[in-house]
């Protein structure tokens, strides 16, 4: 069903609560005994983690798997798989211009992006309390898993020339991949981008968010948007974020968010960001409340703050420690937030 996301921005910056949008799917396995392997790959699992999720607890948002490996296997990449982690790709497969003229056209719908595009269209048809988000890679990081991240990082100085055509045809295949994902339903993206994190500012605006700006560009509507994630050391680059137009920007624990918040302006939501592995996976209960108290408390004065997790949260994360990071909110928004 549509929704006006236009509204839904401005209900967060409305509230007099606070609202949490944190990035976990893989932990909604252990609600549906499903397994890791088959969450990736099977659509109908997939938005049943996802569901469970949503029926236990009150995120702002349902969103499927972000997967950084999806889009580069879809072009040829070879990826590792684990019942006990994130798929991640294990090599390059492109060496110099010749590579990337030769580079095949790859097309949302293979691979693993059918189980995707299927478990988003399963979510926004029957989770209709909240709107629905997929998850895309950014331009960059897609360039840097098809090319290598070293390399390209030493690229974008030598052969400048050779990225942007690499990331030419990154940006072809991921927005063709975000009008899949708002065709079957869904209200919006949240486009991952950590690899800009390790470019300047101004290289980040030139291979990173410029791109990401003429996507958003394209899709981005009353009733789809784009929520922009960066979980690299983006204190510096906030203002590039900000030029792509995208409404929510998601901020990894790499930053701090005071030195983030200042920089972001009203309208604009900014998201982060607790620990997913350190607290979220590896930590108990009571490290996460003392956490997201900590960071509540700090960032009360900023009215566009939502919180979140870092980045997606690990498989294998206990469900006490999600029961603390939301019973943590609740009990703010009760004693603090209304106030």
């Amino acid at each position: 069903m549509k929704r006006n996301m236009t509204e839904w921005v401005d209900g967060l910056l409305a509230s007099p609560e606070r609202m949490a949008l944190p990035i976990v799917t893989y932990p909604g396995a252990d609600l549906t005994g499903a397994k890791i392997m088959d969450l990736i790959s099977n659509g109908q699992v997939q938005f049943e983690c996802v569901q469970a999720l949503c029926a236990k607890y009150p995120s702002a948002a349902a969103i499927t798997i972000m997967d950084l490996s999806a889009e580069a296997e879809t072009f040829g990449s070879p990826v590792k798989f684990s019942d006990h982690e994130a798929p991640t790709v294990t090599a390059p497969i492109i060496k110099g211009m010749e590579g990337i003229r030769a580079l095949p056209r790859a097309r949302p719908g293979l691979k693993r992006t059918m189980a995707y595009l299927e478990a988003a269209r399963l979510c926004a048809k029957h989770i209709t309390d909240r709107p629905t988000f997929g998850g895309v890679i950014g331009p960059f990081s897609l360039a840097g898993r098809l090319f290598d991240v070293t390399q390209i990082m030493v690229e974008v100085r030598r052969h400048p020339k050779m990225v942007h055509m690499l990331l030419s045809k990154c940006t072809e295949y991921i927005l063709e991949y975000i009008r899949a994902f708002k065709t079957v339903g869904a209200h919006g993206v949240v486009m991952a981008e950590p690899t800009a994190g390790l470019l300047s500012p101004a290289m980040s605006k030139t291979f990173a968010y410029n791109y990401i700006r003429y996507m958003v560009d394209q899709v981005q509507d009353e009733n789809f948007i784009v929520v922009l994630h960066n979980c690299g050391p983006a204190t510096k680059q906030v203002s590039g974020m900000l030029g792509t137009n995208s409404r929510v920007l998601h901020f990894g624990n790499a930053v701090d968010m005071l030195d983030i918040l200042p920089q972001v302006p009203p309208h604009v939501v900014a998201c982060g960001n607790i620990d997913p592995s350190n607290v979220m996976r590896m930590g108990t209960p009571r490290l996460v409340r003392e956490k997201v108290s900590e960071l509540l408390f700090r960032t009360y004065t900023h009215r566009n703050f939502m919180l979140s997790t870092g980045c997606d949260v690990p498989p294998g994360t206990p469900q006490g420690n999600l029961e603390a990071f939301y019973a943590t909110l609740a009990d703010y928004n009760r004693t603090r937030g209304n106030t």
